[in-house]
């Protein structure tokens, strides 16, 4: 049994004890960029990209849509990054968060980007490596969120290196076009120092589902990797992989303009780490002080163990979420199908933080599609490494206000659409008694969904990197909702800030195993709330 183990027992206990540092405070005048910085790198500005008006939520989330396998442009790559990570506008509506009061000020300025992240903090790091089929001069590049530009920083076509990291005996031979998703942990652990890791590994997840949901709307593919020999890619980014680790590989499919060259030569194997090929650009941080904890590096080192030992085939078969058990069952009318453009649902998600109004219950339909769409993220997110179409995450209701649903705390039957009772009863105060923060009341809230997973169960099933399998596919689901949500016209927000034992033990989690991780909330927001955005992209 490894430390992922151990990491995943204390996030489950930290409602009622403390991680270690306690009482740690962060040093917000010393805060890290939100992003890496390559003074004197030279940088390719990208297309912004198209949104066809077929390309709707629907189209990219909704379990029925026959996905196809088009190919990559640059264009294509340019909207995807712009409408994930990208920096598209600032906001600064009133709200209850309790960074409100800082919004204002320039230095503190919130831009808003489609994908959602823990705390706001968007640690993780997107680097394009580029064969010879590319548009640009082969070697690794950075997307700068900044500029929306790729900073080159090693000129030469090293994409060999990662084909042979990826060991991937199902890879293309002609594929030469990967993205790579690194997290620098500063960037993250400098407000949530221990539990960094929970939320940076949702952080990858949440990113590779926006993708997923964008590519697939315009007929792409997008199929992370998880397991690979991280320390190899590590060295050929030139980051140590104990201070900023390497999450996922992306091969992307790229239209040809030109003839296929010939497949890349396996790279040559170094004889000691400084003679391997590797970017020699150091990003520039701007933390005079920068800690290091002994939690996050276990885990990092726990999860970053056995790297290459991919899953077999339906490896995670045993860690699957067992059948609804047996309640009185409600169905739910068929979900309401969202239209929203892509782009347009992307730009307008963000965290409704107080604005909920339980004077205006959710329709039925609204919430079936969420649920629906959430069912089938997990499925996404866990389908390329060894689950086998194992069903790794289970979806729990809290009822508040929803038309023609008594208020209570039931289970989803994806299988049905319906909802079984687990506890009758409105659930408002036990909500709002077991959750940390102020910036939300539960209660007023349509429904609070919970995922939930058997955490223990996929460690013990592929080892420690399993924790990042099991935080990806939340941070998908928590994509999903937020995306699904905003395209419905309903609010949503979701949080880690809530006592996740009281979660098992109100629904009776203990003999399934099964893990709560997030509260994810939607409903109507008020109406009339003071609001100003300001769209950059």
């Amino acid at each position: 049994m490894g430390f992922a183990h151990e990491y995943a027992a204390a996030i489950m206990q930290r409602g009622r004890v403390h991680m270690e540092p306690v009482n740690f405070v962060p040093d917000w005048s010393d805060r890290p960029r939100k992003g890496k910085f390559y003074p004197g790198a030279e940088s390719f500005p990208l297309p912004e990209g198209d949104c066809p008006p077929t390309a709707t939520v629907r189209a990219g989330v909704l379990p029925e849509h026959a996905e196809r396998d088009d190919p990559f442009t640059l264009p294509l790559l340019g909207g995807m990054l712009l409408d994930s990570y990208g920096r598209v506008g600032r906001r600064l509506g009133v709200q209850a968060n309790t960074d409100l009061p800082s919004l204002p000020c320039y230095t503190d300025a919130n831009f808003s980007r489609g994908t959602a992240s823990g705390g706001g903090l968007y640690p993780v790091t997107v680097h394009w490596v580029s064969g010879a089929a590319g548009p640009l001069t082969p070697g690794v590049y950075h997307y700068s969120t900044t500029h929306h530009a790729m900073q080159r920083l090693l000129a030469g076509d090293v994409s060999a290196e990662v084909r042979e990291a990826l060991a991937d005996p199902e890879l293309p031979g002609e594929c030469d076009q990967f993205l790579v998703l690194g997290v620098k942990f500063w960037q993250n652990s400098f407000k949530y120092n221990s539990f960094s890791m929970h939320a940076v590994s949702m952080d990858v997840g949440a990113v590779l589902q926006t993708w997923r949901i964008w590519a697939r709307a315009r007929g792409l593919r997008v199929e992370p990797a998880l397991w690979f020999d991280e320390e190899r890619l590590g060295r050929l980014l030139g980051v140590s992989i104990e201070e900023e680790g390497v999450f996922a590989v992306v091969p992307l499919r790229w239209e040809r303009t030109r003839p296929a060259p010939a497949r890349p030569a396996p790279a040559r194997p170094a004889a000691v780490p400084g003679d391997a090929v590797s970017v020699r650009r150091r990003d520039s941080e701007r933390s005079r002080r920068v800690l290091t904890f002994e939690t996050v590096q276990r885990i990092q080192a726990a999860t970053a163990g056995n790297a290459t030992a991919r899953p077999a085939a339906g490896a995670l078969l045993p860690a699957a979420v067992a059948a609804v058990p047996g309640g009185e069952r409600l169905a739910l009318p068929s979900p309401r199908p969202p239209e929203m453009r892509v782009r347009e649902a992307l730009r307008g998600r963000r965290s409704s933080f107080g604005r909920f109004d339980a004077r205006r219950p959710v329709d039925g339909e609204d919430l079936a599609a969420a649920l629906a769409a959430c069912t089938a993220a997990s499925l996404d997110s866990d389908a390329g490494d060894g689950a086998g179409g194992a069903r790794l995450t289970r979806l729990y209701v809290f009822v508040n206000h929803v038309r023609s649903v008594a208020p209570g705390a039931y289970a989803y039957d994806p299988d049905t659409g319906e909802l079984v009772l687990v506890k009758p009863g409105p659930p408002g105060g036990f909500l709002q008694r077991n959750y940390f923060l102020s910036n939300y009341n539960l209660e007023q809230a349509g429904a609070v969904v919970v995922p939930a997973v058997r955490t223990t169960a996929v460690l013990d099933a592929v080892g420690d990197r399993g924790y990042r399998l099991v935080n990806a596919t939340i941070g998908a689901v928590a994509q999903t909702f937020y995306t699904t949500a905003t395209a419905l016209g309903l609010g949503s927000g979701v949080a880690l800030g809530f006592d996740n034992l009281s979660f098992v033990e109100e629904l009776g989690l203990a003999a399934t195993g099964e893990a709560p991780l997030l509260v994810m909330l939607i409903g109507h927001e008020r109406p009339g709330t003071a609001d100003f955005r300001y769209e950059i992209a």
